[in-house]
């Protein structure tokens, strides 16, 4: 194999290698929607520290008593600890409030999370910067 063939073979190689990575990244506006705001109070049920972002799950209970798991999505386990969020944050039978926006398929139980507001009155911001997303204020790095 020639030099030619060599830098081919490395290209594809480096194009299979990264493609479930680079598949696996969104941006905001490709799963979630901008014109569907959602605010959900609930229960903590699990949460998911993986990267490419963390992910919460939550018992939401509706007006007619019914009850709906939604999950939701925020930042990388890093971004949000340097935000404040701990392991500990966000223990299963906690109480919070999230703002976000509702997944593009709205028959998904899914939201991208904003802000996320504690019992105690405390609020952290749990989305994805520069994805984006709305400019709404909850991104305390967005511009003004």
């Amino acid at each position: 194999m020639g030099t030619k063939g060599l830098i081919a073979a490395g290209a594809l190689f480096a194009c299979l290698a990264t493609g479930g990575q680079l598949l696996a990244h969104h941006a905001f506006g490709g799963e979630f929607d901008a014109n569907k705001p959602v605010l959900l109070k609930g229960k903590v049920t699990s949460v998911e520290w993986v990267n490419r972002h963390a992910r919460s799950h939550g018992e939401v209970v509706k007006p007619d008593g019914t009850k709906e798991e939604w999950m939701v999505e925020g930042g990388t386990p890093n971004t949000l600890l340097r935000r404040g969020f701990t392991k500990d944050s966000l223990l299963p039978g906690t109480e919070i409030v999230v703002d976000g926006y509702q997944a593009r398929d709205h028959s998904l139980l899914r939201a991208n999370g904003r802000n996320v507001t504690f019992p105690d009155g405390r609020k952290l911001f749990m989305g994805s910067s520069g994805t984006g997303a709305p400019l709404d204020g909850a991104d305390p790095t967005e511009k003004k």
